[in-house]
């Protein structure tokens, strides 16, 4: 064994030893996982929802909180998950069907929804100061039309975004079409990624694999883009160390690590629990800046794939760059978009 390694080992040796005893302990913490999981009340709770702190860009921050707020069957949480899942809060965004901006209005449509959200006298559909305004009013409107439907009025409201108001009235609630059930599931799943929790969320109970997954990586080399296949060596980068866990416990989550903050609810630093995603970015107000992820594994250390010419190892996450965590749900993980 040359040198090197040596000092890796020793590394992981001093790094277990603030964990208390190292992979002894991180083996502890995946079985208790459970236990302290029975302490947790469960979900995020109903009622209005403010946002996750940076969960949403901060240029559309005060944006989506004020418009999230026009009507009952919408809030700022509900908002926020409709123009990630449009756009990505990509303001140039545009689709092959000719949507644009960051709501995804097709001309359409905005020549008769869009609203001058910032009262300059125009209505811009790339400027987001109109079009997320637009996005709330359209969504208020489409409410109005199917107010009188039997069933949760947000989801009916979702529904004729996407199948259109008719539809709804028709068959009495969330027409049966599978487009639409899907549309109305993955952004009310959503929902709850970009709502700060108001009581303590659930453990994912895929964390103990997640966990025995990343710790069989300790040592590996870590590779920019690195996915852990053997073109790659079996190497992998942060992102594709976390993707490649939660991989091994049927949980497919996207690629990139501003994309992954967004697959379940955000545990606050104190009711961090093994398994849980945590995030670090030089931007503490906009969860797209995001830079790194690692996989927390209790007494506030992280597995993670540091950087170039570093190892897999342990780090602690308590640094002033820490961003806040995710707990992954596979609900959550399957709603998010593959094309932001």
């Amino acid at each position: 064994m040359g040198e090197g390694r040596l000092t890796v080992r020793k590394a992981w040796i001093v790094a277990g030893g603030a964990v208390a005893a190292g992979l002894g302990f991180v083996m502890l913490l995946v079985v208790g996982v459970y236990l302290v999981a029975g302490n947790l009340a469960g979900g995020i709770g109903g009622g209005a929802k403010a946002l996750a702190k940076g969960a949403v860009p901060a240029a559309y921050q005060t944006l989506v909180q004020k418009w999230g707020n026009l009507c009952p069957a919408i809030n700022p949480a509900l908002l926020a998950a409709q123009l990630y899942q449009e756009s990505g809060f990509n303001p140039r965004a545009q689709s092959p069907a000719a949507a644009q901006g960051i709501a995804q209005f097709i001309p359409g449509t905005w020549a008769t929804h869009g609203i001058d959200g910032d009262g300059d006298g125009d209505r811009d559909v790339w400027d987001p100061q109109d079009a997320i305004p637009s996005a709330a009013s359209y969504d208020c409107e489409l409410a109005s039309y199917v107010k009188d439907v039997p069933g949760d009025p947000t989801k009916n409201m979702l529904a004729a975004y996407n199948a259109g108001a008719y539809a709804v009235i028709k068959y009495g609630g969330v027409p049966p079409y599978r487009e639409t059930q899907n549309y109305v599931k993955t952004i009310t799943t959503l929902e709850a990624s970009f709502a700060a929790p108001v009581g303590r969320v659930d453990p994912s109970e895929q964390a103990a694999g997640a966990i025995s997954y990343a710790q069989k990586k300790l040592g590996t080399l870590y590779l920019w883009g690195g996915d852990g296949t053997a073109e790659d060596g079996g190497r992998f980068d942060c992102s594709g160390l976390t993707k490649a866990a939660y991989e091994s416990v049927g949980i497919s989550l996207p690629r990139v690590a501003n994309d992954q903050y967004n697959a379940g609810p955000h545990p606050a630093r104190d009711e961090l629990l093994p398994g849980d995603l945590v995030f670090f970015s030089d931007d503490l107000t906009n969860s797209r800046a995001i830079r790194h992820v690692g996989i927390y594994v209790g007494g506030g250390y992280m597995i993670d794939a540091p950087r170039t010419g570093a190892r897999i190892r342990f780090d602690p996450i308590d640094t002033p760059d820490y961003f806040g965590a995710t707990r992954v749900t596979e609900d959550g993980a399957k709603a998010l978009p593959t094309d932001v």
